[in-house]
């Protein structure tokens, strides 16, 4: 969870508050420098702006407990365009790349920065999944990657909680029940176990008023006459 500017202050020592003060204040003044265009996000004219190097010691200096939250408030406060949340992503490590999957939804980035949500949704990492599915992910994937969006979180056994909006787009959507009998069917058959959280996602996808009278199944239907 990311946690505001005056709570880390709250919390770090004063080295550590000196630091941030620093870096938040280098990452503003590359804002204002630079300026950004009335229509959208600046495009910084340099390869790498200082404030940069900021992010990747974020951990060395305020702890890794406060990372996240300290290279968010970096992101948001440089209005990072999307070459320097680009060029965070794909040069960071896991940790690094997960703080700038849990800021997308802070900058200004409409749907541009879709290919780093989509990358952190082909891994395993179930840190990247978890925050790959967040409020950025709800606005702007498409119906048919937000719903296998839901499936890589039940197939690495990331909580559907983690899901931003999970309750308004799974209401009434009858594909996305399909592909979650289907996934059950499947872990049935291997005699694996159905994920729990499955129920959870199924009993959402029932027509509005249809959800109380809804008994979800914890594996495969029960093939009928017909099948």
């Amino acid at each position: 969870m990311l946690t505001s500017r005056k709570e880390l202050e709250a919390e770090l020592g004063g080295a550590a508050r000196a630091w941030l003060d620093e870096a938040l204040a280098e990452a503003a003044h590359e804002a204002s420098r630079t300026g950004a265009a009335a229509d959208g996000p600046y495009t910084s004219p340099y390869a790498s702006p200082p404030w940069e190097l900021r992010y990747a010691a974020a951990g060395r200096h305020c702890g890794p407990e406060h990372a996240d939250s300290v290279r968010s408030l970096l992101l948001t406060e440089a209005r990072a365009p999307l070459t320097s949340v680009t060029r965070l992503y794909d040069q960071g490590t896991a940790a690094e790349r997960r703080a700038v999957l849990l800021t997308l939804h802070l900058l200004d980035l409409g749907d541009t920065a879709l290919p780093l949500i989509e990358d952190a949704l082909r891994t395993n990492d179930t840190r990247l999944i978890a925050a790959a599915v967040g409020p950025c992910a709800a606005d702007h994937l498409d119906p048919h990657a937000w719903r296998h969006a839901v499936l890589k979180c039940l197939f690495t056994e990331v909580p559907v909680a983690s899901v931003a909006r999970l309750d308004e787009r799974a209401r009434g959507d009858a594909e996305l029940a399909r592909m979650l009998y289907d996934f059950a069917a499947e872990r049935t058959a291997a005699g694996r176990p159905v994920p729990e959280d499955l129920r959870t996602v199924l009993a959402l996808t029932a027509p509005p008023g249809a959800r109380d009278r809804q008994a979800p199944p914890t594996a495969a239907p029960a093939p009928t006459e017909e099948s």
